[in-house]
């Protein structure tokens, strides 16, 4: 069995104490970051990762600050085809690897929003955007593998005699999340780790069989892994996590909610998000709560509960091979806190030498 792994979230477009009101925003700064990785760090976490969307501050410039003002944590940053030259960005990692003694790894993402792709010039549609995925990848391991010149002719990229300095000690860890099926053969092919945004039990497992199959077909069946994308809100009694759950949300409007369904409308992990908060309703599972996807695109299932109910319930996905949980709560660092103090505790009993040990 794999070790579990846990991971936080640095929200480099500000913290939220409230989706409803623009007073509850709390805007990103440098002492936020520190503040959020110094409890993510306190708290054990191996990884964090850093978001990219038009309301993020730039993923590499912002994992680059935070990797120099902390001591352990990975961050997981992401690699978005067509954002960066594949040779360039292999450059980039591995810069960031080395100066950081390894502590870098790569969130595979095609992007939520055809809108805010063309925003940025990208102008594939999202299919294609895999498809290049997977061209920038393999390059990228070719480049940091090879002791000589790389040569490539593909679809997306012409490389003649490519090199990189300097190149990471050991291959990064690549994670992806995607509900589509081009998303799924990335991971396939190249993914350690699968992240699943929040659903049922059944559905997770019947995916995670479907996704081991395809990494078969490359000889990849023993190597790839799988892990839950969620929030978590807990709190010493069951009474007092929904009531930060309610409060979260108190104000929100049904326009910010038809803005959430009509821009992220093109990715098929958000459509299944939005799937089950209409088919289940505010709950899919006793602690699993879809509240926050009325407001926020991507990973809006949210576990909501006591300590016990909240590791009863990522418990229940580990027991169907889920090894690594990247979760986020609000405020960022209090949240991570709480995790520490609650719930870890009750994880590491529960699955005794899977957990790294802590002081």
């Amino acid at each position: 069995m794999k070790t579990l792994e846990f991971g936080w979230f640095l929200p480099t477009s500000g913290d939220t104490l409230n989706f409803g009101s623009k007073d509850g925003l709390v805007p990103p700064t440098m002492e936020l970051f520190d503040r959020i990785a110094a409890a993510a760090e306190a708290a054990h976490f191996e990884y964090m990762l850093v978001p990219v969307a038009s309301s993020c501050w730039d993923a590499y410039i912002t994992s680059s600050m935070v990797l120099a003002r902390t001591r352990s944590i990975r961050m997981l940053v992401a690699a978005r085809p067509g954002y960066v030259n594949p040779v360039l960005l292999a450059r980039m990692i591995g810069a960031m690897d080395r100066l950081s003694g390894g502590r870098v790894a790569v969130n595979l993402i095609a992007g939520q929003s055809d809108d805010e792709a063309r925003q940025d010039g990208i102008t594939l549609a999202k299919e294609d955007r895999y498809a290049q995925m997977d061209e920038d990848v393999s390059i990228m391991k070719a480049l940091w593998a090879s002791n000589g010149p790389v040569h490539v002719e593909g679809r997306f990229h012409t490389i003649a005699g490519a090199r990189v300095a300097p190149r990471p000690e050991t291959l990064p860890r690549f994670y992806l999340g995607g509900g589509s099926r081009e998303a799924w053969e990335v991971s396939a092919r190249h993914a350690d780790v699968h992240l699943f945004w929040g659903d049922t039990v059944e559905t997770i497992a019947a995916n995670m069989a479907t996704i081991r199959g395809m990494a078969a077909q490359h000889g990849r069946e023993d190597q790839i892994g799988f892990g839950m994308r969620l929030q978590i809100i807990c709190r010493e009694t069951e009474s007092q996590a929904w009531d930060a759950a309610h409060a979260l949300m108190a104000g929100v409007t049904d326009g910010q909610t038809e803005f959430i369904r009509r821009h992220y409308a093109s990715s098929a992990a958000n459509q299944r998000v939005q799937e089950l908060a209409k088919t289940h309703g505010e709950l899919i599972a006793p602690h699993l709560w879809t509240g926050i996807t009325r407001v926020r695109p991507g990973a809006g299932i949210v576990v909501v509960g006591d300590p016990q109910q909240c590791a009863q319930t990522l418990q229940q996905f580990i027991d169907i091979g889920c090894h690594s949980f990247c979760l986020s709560g609000y405020l960022h660092d209090e949240e991570a806190t709480r995790f520490a103090q609650m719930v870890r505790p009750l994880l590491a009993r529960q699955n005794p030498g899977r957990m790294p040990l802590t002081e």
